[in-house]
Parts: C-alpha cells; structure tokens; sequence
C-alpha cells in the first residue's frame, strides 16, 4: 500500500529529508549537553532512526532499513557534522529547523501508520506504531541526554497530538477504503499544521483535574 501513495524514489527522498532534521535536533541537543564527537554522532543517529527502528522490530521488517539502506545511516553522520562544526549557525536557524522538524512529525506518522498496516497490525496498533515512528526517537534521544522527554512534559508545545490526529486520519482513511495520495498527504498537512499552530500559540496538553502537585514547575 505505501508503494501504492508514492514512487519508491519520491518515498526514500522524503525519509531521508526527514532523517535529517531529526537528526539535527539531536545533535544540538547533543552540543547543548556538552558531549564529544562521538556523542553527537549517536544522539544524532538515535533521534533520525530510533522511530523507524522500533517500528520496523515490532511489526518484524527486518533487518531494519535502518541496517539495509546506506543513505538512512550516513544522513544523521552528516547531520552531526553539520552540527559539530556550524552549531551556532545552526542554532540561529532554529525556526526554521522546528518547521522541518513537523513536516518530518507529520511525513512519520503517516509513513509508519501505512507500514505497519501493511505487515497485518490492525487500526488501532498501526496507529499506535505510526505514533512511535514520529516521536520515538525524540524519546529515545531525550532519555540518552539525561532529560525527562518533551513528550511528556507539560511544559512543551503539542507534539505526540499533531502525530496521533495524522496516524488516524490514516486510518479512518483505511478503514473507509478512502486511503490514496491525496488523503494522506492530507494527513501529512493536518499534522504539519496542528504542530506549527501549537509552536506558535504555545498549545498544551491539561494536566490532571484538580491537581495537588508540589513538584517545583520549571
């Protein structure tokens, strides 16, 4: 089916544009924390393939195309090099990494969704993986770095929510036989937007009702 929305080149273009503005956040996340060469290299790889990797053990597609794809692991090196060397530069720009940082969220989420439901998960579960390609490895890169992840923090602009409408805009679109290239790349613009729009009114998830925390708020 995903062979079906876009040509094989077209698809591996997108992946590898995706790759490589993930791997960027995690490489000046990497250049935030301090680490050396080598860890600016791995947080860079995890945050590009930590998604797709998981997704790709899960519903058994291996090796992963992390490990078959040469473009896929060289992409986050030469984003950590970019990174290593132009980091203030890079910093400046960080607008405009953040949108290609959501048109990744919103190309993953649908990509992962229609993989996964092509290897017989079923809606729901499908879902759920199209959810873990797009943030998975943000997640993981937050947990190398010693940091509560983004996901979870109250304190940080929508993300998982952009990725979860998208991978079910997706399977709605399944569902209802309605799955085609429009449709999702639909999906791909309602994610891409819904996480522009919470970047730039800094929309949040609620906390608990009638909440009693006596946890410091940062």
């Amino acid at each position: 089916m995903l062979q079906q929305l876009f040509s094989p080149s077209v698809q591996h273009t997108l992946d590898l544009i995706g790759i490589f503005v993930f791997a960027i956040s995690g490489a000046l996340l990497a250049v935030r924390k301090n680490f050396d060469v080598f860890g600016i290299a791995v947080l860079a790889e995890v945050t590009a393939l930590g998604g797709g990797l998981l997704r790709d053990l899960i519903i058994g597609a291996v090796p992963p195309a992390a490990f078959t794809d040469l473009g896929y692991f060289l992409t986050p090196l030469l984003a950590a090099l970019l990174v290593f060397f132009l980091h203030p530069q890079v910093e400046r720009i960080q607008l405009g990494v953040n949108v290609f940082d959501a048109a990744g969220l919103g190309l993953f989420c649908v990509a992962g969704t229609v993989k996964a439901y092509d290897y017989g998960l079923n809606l729901t579960a499908s879902a759920a993986l199209g959810l873990a390609t797009a943030v998975g490895g943000g997640v993981l890169r937050d947990v190398l770095a010693n940091e509560v992840p983004s996901l979870l923090r109250w304190d940080r602009d929508l993300y998982a929510v952009p990725a979860i409408v998208g991978a079910t805009m997706i399977v709605l679109c399944i569902h209802y036989d309605a799955l085609n290239a429009f449709t999702s790349g639909f999906a791909v613009i309602t994610a891409f937007v819904l996480r522009l729009l919470a970047m730039r009114f800094h929309w949040r998830a609620p906390r608990a009702w009638h909440r009693r925390s006596t946890v410091t708020e940062e």
